[in-house]
């Protein structure tokens, strides 16, 4: 397969607004043919689902899932544009399906990798600047590898940048696009809270 170049991805992204990774993505599947790559993200919708994100989202549902046998329960809040979409089975599943990823993904902290506070990055990068393999390359080396340790690990902490549990090629930002290009709204998860039975409670030490 041809290399795509970055002036390619950067057209393709121009002509239909959507994200880096979409269009390179697109451009792979389509042996880098812009046409057919076109074609491709709007039939998975991803190109009218970037031009509807900017739009206001207040209504939605806050949708929960327990895990079997009670040990794990997520609280999950998804906005959308207009009560009737949020009244939808198309959003409510989408609402459950990403409580349920909550719940499969431990080290998830984070709704994206724009949300994770500066001080956290800076804390990785710390790490990582210190560590021994890293002691004896030269400066510019070793900052490309700490940068590429460190957006690997932010996205770890990524709930969008999760490989879908129900099916792994395709991640969580891209399940949310393509019930954007389904339903016609901006859809976006606001916020999730991940409880695990006895999580926090210091056992007591006994005489």
């Amino acid at each position: 397969m041809a290399e795509i170049s970055a002036k390619l991805v950067k057209e393709l992204r121009e002509k239909t607004g959507a994200g880096m990774m979409d269009c390179k993505k697109a451009l792979k599947e389509n042996e880098g043919d812009m046409n057919k790559a076109i074609e491709w993200l709007r039939q998975k919708g991803i190109a009218s689902a970037e031009k509807k994100s900017g739009r206001m989202a207040a209504e939605g549902i806050v949708g929960s899932y327990i895990h079997t046998g009670g040990r794990v329960g997520v609280l999950v809040e998804v906005n959308c544009e207009t009560d009737f979409v949020g009244r939808r089975e198309e959003f409510q599943a989408l609402v459950k399906d990403i409580a349920m990823q909550v719940a499969a993904c431990p080290n998830v902290e984070y709704v994206s990798v724009d949300d994770i506070p500066a001080a956290i990055t800076q804390r990785e990068k710390e790490i990582e600047m210190g560590r021994d393999d890293l002691a004896k390359k030269p400066d510019n080396i070793k900052e490309k590898i700490v940068q590429g340790r460190i957006e690997k690990r932010l996205k770890e902490l990524s709930l969008m940048d999760q490989p879908y549990i129900r099916d792994q090629s395709k991640s969580v930002e891209e399940l949310v696009k393509e019930t954007v290009a389904l339903l016609g709204e901006n859809i976006q998860v606001r916020r999730f809270t991940r409880y695990v039975l006895g999580e926090g409670i210091e056992s007591e030490s006994s005489d």
